[in-house]
């Protein structure tokens, strides 16, 4: 669910708008594929069961890919070493992997208080990111919201944690929130493009 993005300034350029969409897009498309195979193989794993195989690299995998699109993102911004908010998330997101591959040997509720943590912390980088980004690229109104719901996700995925009746299919329905929020970001930038072609 999280936005990784450059700061604007006078020195670090921020991504075009056909740029973020297509990223935006990308990201959409992983956050269903995502849902799906937690849907069709972990769904109905519960606070006290142990990750099947394919649970644990579904968990590892997803906040590893916020960092690999924060890196595209960067790349696509010409950021570099300038990135710092960029590089926060990244180190979040690193974190969240090492995390995630010493929560799978353990049990959900253990995966769900890393994710947990990691969803919180990284939706308010992402609030940072396009309360900043709003006066360089505009169109950020999905993006403060999505960051605000995955604070409030994460939150509530680290206090459900100990629940015995929490499950993995919670992540689902975040993530797959997160597809949404992406999708609108898409569609809102590209309806900023063709008022900037006119």
């Amino acid at each position: 669910m999280t936005q990784t993005a450059v700061t604007p300034s006078t020195t670090t350029p921020s991504p075009t708008l056909s740029g973020l969409r297509s990223l935006y897009l990308i990201r959409v498309a992983f956050s269903l594929v995502w849902v799906a195979l937690v849907a069709t193989t972990s769904a109905s794993l519960v606070s006290p069961d142990k990750p099947t195989a394919i649970a644990a690299v579904l968990l590892v995998v997803y906040p590893l890919w916020d960092v690999v699109a924060t890196v595209l993102e960067g790349r696509m911004a010409g950021a570099g070493s300038k990135d710092r908010v960029g590089t926060t998330n990244m180190a979040l997101g690193l974190a969240a992997g090492a995390g995630m591959v010493i929560a799978v040997f353990s049990t959900i509720g253990t995966a769900l208080l890393v994710f947990g943590v990691w969803a919180l912390l990284s939706g308010a980088v992402q609030l940072v990111v396009a309360i900043r980004r709003r006066r360089t690229v505009g169109a950020q109104w999905p993006m403060v919201i999505s960051g605000g719901l995955s604070v409030l996700a994460g939150a509530s995925f680290a206090a459900m944690s100990a629940s015995d009746t929490s499950s993995l299919s919670s992540i689902t329905g975040y993530s797959a929130f997160g597809a949404f929020w992406f999708l609108v970001s898409a569609i809102t930038l590209s309806i900023r493009a063709r008022r900037e072609a006119r």
